[in-house]
């Protein structure tokens, strides 16, 4: 009798965590290997979960974002409905409410669904010790592959994130063609920081997914102002997002109790191009913001 895809993917042997910390080649060669196993893997657990699994769907997002949104989508010259939900929080830092804190548990479930699945994923490189983090875009070895998520993320990159970045910072477009996205899973006996970095994005949409039962302590975000010499701080709020330029320094404090996850994505051009460090301010038409770009996705990925 022959053992169908999912008992496969559940049976692989993974390569060991010390492998995985020094990214060796074999590595990379286990996902490579097992990219359609795993495809297939996914597809079938939604196939065969699909009653028990919570759906998704933008319904989780809030509602007034979600209907400003549907509104400039309908007419870009109302899209100042969707830039007075993002409140400037630090310098070139803007902060909404994305989802819906009283959705968030649905959610919540389907990623707790995911992990109790038992197929392999690809923690994000560099959080190594993340059990619960995981790479979201099909770019990405040994990604999230479940059809009904891929939906979701998708949407949520064309139908949001793109026009809400090309409206704050408008130098970003044409510089947003492709996609790429993680989640983090922060809690104190793993990794509890992340030390100050830039992203290697155009730009970067950082989604809380801790619904309001979920407390933390510590985990706070520090953005640097390195031209005036100042620190803004930032804690997440059940569900909201921050949205800021790739290049903008950034660092996570150390979680000292509780959970916090994440959702991060980035956009950037064809092969990873981003806008010149000192690009200037340009303008564009709103209807050249609220379109979805005819560009072919490429493979690829920054990490």
């Amino acid at each position: 009798m022959s053992i169908n895809q999912l008992q496969q993917a559940r049976e692989l042997a993974l390569p060991s965590r010390e492998a995985m910390l020094h990214r060796a080649p074999s590595v990379q060669q286990f996902w490579n290997d097992n990219q359609q196993l795993l495809s297939n893997a996914w597809q079938e657990w939604e196939e065969n979960e699909n009653i028990l699994i919570p759906s998704l769907d933008i319904a989780l997002l809030d509602e007034r974002l979600r209907n400003a949104v549907t509104q400039a989508w309908q007419d870009p010259s109302k899209e100042s409905a969707v830039q007075d939900l993002w409140q400037e929080v630090a310098p070139n830092v803007f902060e909404c409410q994305f989802f819906n804190p009283e959705r968030l548990a649905e959610l919540r479930a389907y990623l707790e669904n995911v992990w109790d699945a038992q197929i392999p994923l690809r923690p994000p490189y560099g959080i190594v010790l993340n059990r619960r983090g995981a790479m979201l875009d099909r770019r990405s070895e040994g990604f999230l592959a479940a059809p009904s998520f891929q939906a979701f993320y998708q949407e949520l990159i064309d139908t949001y994130m793109r026009p809400i970045a090309r409206m704050l910072f408008p130098e970003i477009t044409g510089y947003d063609t492709q996609s790429f996205g993680f989640s983090i899973h922060y809690q104190p006996s793993t990794d509890t920081s992340i030390r100050p970095h830039t992203d290697a994005s155009a730009v970067t949409l950082n989604i809380n997914l801790n619904s309001p039962e979920e407390s933390y302590a510590g985990s706070a975000l520090n953005f640097y102002d390195p031209q005036h010499g100042l620190t803004s701080e930032l804690t997440f709020k059940p569900g909201t997002a921050v949205i800021h330029r790739g290049n903008v320094p950034h660092a996570a404090q150390s979680i000292t109790s509780g959970t916090r996850s994440n959702f991060v994505l980035w956009l950037f051009g064809n092969n990873g191009v981003m806008p010149p460090r000192e690009a200037n301010q340009v303008s564009f038409d709103a209807t050249q913001r609220w379109t979805v770009p005819s560009t072919k996705q490429d493979d690829f990925a920054p990490f």
